[in-house]
């Protein structure tokens, strides 16, 4: 009967070969980093598209429901709208910060810019006003030479605007890439949060389900009440401004999204503006501008008790680093996912740090009572037998 020829011990056995091992191992990284080089410029878009799925899901499921169970339908004209929304109001807005930045470049190439002498009480400011006052007086005499003073601090935000600026219509690809490849996300959504429900459940098994239901609902918090209510916001602002003649309408509603993404607020803008309507217009037109815009500056403050309950619990320097960082690495589509993945991010590191806290209690508590026990015991008197 033949019998298995076993390996010679002078040869290795081939797991057990570091060469081969070292091979493998390599050979795996390199297929590794080569398919996150392809799908590097892809991630922003991936990420848009599953923040929108999961924020747009429960949007999904009711209509799928009042359609007679219709999922597929109901996938279609989401994404319909939501195609006819980038189109639409989406687009005026990121080619109105195109053409506002190109109105100021050329009234800066013609010198049609105008700056006022400053006021003599300028320099009495406290810790600025000498500084201030001089660089406001180098600009009303030499424009130029003011802008060279600042271009040193103003390059990597100029570069970064312009970038975004001249990219304008690519973003607004990506922002329909994004749109469409969120209708196909929504039919498999059940059960790709089920295979995220187990990859998690390798790395925190304890805590998984909570952890994934956590990220659901940061993400919907985050993109409804702060990212949705900040477009709105823009475009209600936008249309007022477009009515009032306003010049570079579509950069001061894309400067009103900026602001309402980054929970800074948009009466910064909109009270300088309603004082210039006021001194340059008629009383009639700039009273009704004012009496339109004043409630559209209070829309954010109106709607995210309703839009997110009982509000975000993540601090506002978090989502401000978020569409900065997020505008600065991606663009104007990482101004929107920049804040989510920084608020998602957030929430999970307090979720953990709150649970190693109670354990942590837990544990003082525990060894308390036991220490009290083994001093009571200690302290119990013995009984001599006979």
């Amino acid at each position: 009967m033949d019998q298995a020829v076993k390996p010679s011990p002078a040869e290795p056995a081939p797991a057990k070969d570091p060469v081969r091992l070292a091979i493998r191992l390599a050979l795996l990284a390199g297929v590794i980093y080569w398919s996150y080089i392809l799908i590097l410029p892809f991630i922003p878009i991936l990420v848009w598209s599953a923040i929108l799925a999961v924020a747009l899901y429960p949007v999904f499921d009711l209509l799928a429901r009042l359609l007679g169970g219709r999922p597929v339908v109901s996938a279609i004209l989401i994404t319909i709208l939501g195609l006819v929304i980038v189109i639409g109001p989406a687009s005026w807005l990121a080619f109105g910060l195109i053409e506002g930045v190109r109105l100021i470049s050329d009234q800066l190439g013609t010198g049609k810019v105008y700056v006022p002498t400053p006021n003599a009480a300028v320099k009495q400011w406290p810790l600025i006003g000498e500084t201030l006052f001089d660089l406001w007086q180098l600009a009303s005499t030499n424009l130029a030479a003011a802008l060279g003073k600042l271009s040193p601090y103003a390059k990597p935000v100029a570069t970064t605007v312009l970038a975004t600026v001249g990219s304008g219509g690519l973003e607004i690809l990506k922002f329909l890439v994004a749109v469409i490849a969120t209708g196909f996300l929504f039919i498999p959504g059940p059960r790709l949060v089920s295979n995220i429900r187990i990859f998690v459940a390798h790395i925190v098994p304890e805590r998984s389900e909570e952890f994934v239901k956590l990220t659901g609902d940061t993400i919907r918090s985050v993109s409804r009440g702060v990212i949705g209510i900040a477009i709105l916001q823009a475009f209600l602002a936008g249309i007022g401004f477009i009515v009032a003649d306003i010049p570079g309408a579509g950069l001061f509603a894309f400067l009103i999204l900026l602001l309402g993404v980054a929970q800074i607020g948009c009466a910064i803008v909109l009270i300088p503006m309603i004082a210039w309507y006021w001194m340059t217009r008629e009383p009639t037109a700039a009273l009704l501008f004012t009496l339109y815009i004043v409630p559209v500056g209070f829309v954010d403050n109106a709607l995210k008790p309703f839009v997110m309950g009982h509000g975000s619990r993540t601090p506002m320097v978090v989502i401000l680093i978020g569409v900065l960082g997020g505008t600065l690495a991606h663009g104007l589509i990482g101004l929107f996912i920049g804040p989510i993945v920084l608020a998602v991010g957030w929430e999970l590191l307090a979720a953990w740090m709150r649970d190693e806290a109670g354990r942590s209690v837990f544990v003082d508590e525990k060894a308390a009572i036991e220490a009290d026990q083994t001093l009571a015991s200690s302290a119990r008197p013995r009984t001599l037998l006979p």
